[in-house]
């Protein structure tokens, strides 16, 4: 029997912490056993926010499986060939960013899963089955269970449509983009105001409800993410490459100024 390794689904399902690095910066293939070394999960590909080409994310996705890290992709837009074409090319996964309904979940949904589940055209072997030529019942049931689906709320009207986008079929994470969804409020950075408190406790409900997976994105300062994971969220943006190079940087730098000669 096939299998194909998704280890942020893994997680998930155990009830775990998925954890996951963006990737803006990074345009090479030893970016997969970086994070692997780094102990990520996951792989968040970002193509909204870069000018990575598609080529190169399919090549830093295949790389992503070989270290054993879930390469997921958030695509820059809704049409379907820029989802299908990642996912044809080894994505494990689709990011949606500003998903505010269930009914264009429910479309997402379709551009992305085979038929039974949805209408995605069938390429012939794929990356994550290693290219082996299963039989087609086999392969696309498979290739549909493993692929994770996560949409984006980053709206007031997204968090007061959690319910119905965590009821349907095929979506596996809401991962709310607190970034924006602060800036849509009108409050920009300010992730502990009661407003964005209640937004966790109404899509972690609602995830909970329905067997979906509540994320996080957008939030970086400790105190704030230990308190969003201890109300329950899971699939969880940890940062990117470039905050991390940032970060690093800044403070060896900081280190080395310091330093009297």
């Amino acid at each position: 029997m096939a299998h194909i390794p998704n280890k942020a689904r893994e997680r998930l399902a155990a009830g775990q912490l998925a954890l996951g690095m963006a990737l803006r910066q990074a345009r090479t293939v030893e970016i997969g056993r970086v994070l692997a070394a780094c102990g990520f999960d996951f792989a968040f590909v970002d193509m909204e926010h870069n000018t990575m080409s598609i080529d190169t994310a399919a090549q830093i996705a295949v790389a992503c499986h070989d270290a054993g890290v879930t390469p997921l992709v958030r695509v820059p837009g809704y049409e379907h060939h820029l989802a299908t074409r990642l996912l044809d090319a080894g994505a494990m996964g689709i990011v949606f960013p500003h998903v505010d309904t269930a009914e264009h979940a429910k479309q997402l949904v379709s551009n992305c899963k085979y038929p039974p589940m949805g209408h995605r055209s069938l390429g012939g072997p794929v990356a994550q089955l290693g290219f082996r030529p299963y039989p087609r019942a086999e392969a696309t049931a498979l290739v549909n269970t493993e692929t994770l689906l996560v949409m984006m709320l980053e709206t007031p009207k997204a968090i007061d449509n959690a319910e119905a986008l965590a009821a349907v079929p095929g979506v596996d994470v809401l991962l709310i983009g607190t970034n924006d969804l602060t800036l849509e409020i009108g409050i920009p950075g300010q992730y502990d105001d009661p407003r964005v408190v209640h937004a966790y406790e109404t899509v972690i409900a609602a995830c909970k409800r329905h067997g979906k997976y509540p994320g996080m994105g957008g939030i970086y300062d400790h105190p704030t993410m230990e308190k969003y994971i201890k109300m329950g969220a899971r699939f969880v943006l940890s940062g990117s490459d470039l905050s991390f190079i940032m970060t690093g940087g800044q403070a060896r730098a900081d280190f080395l100024r310091r330093i009297s000669v």
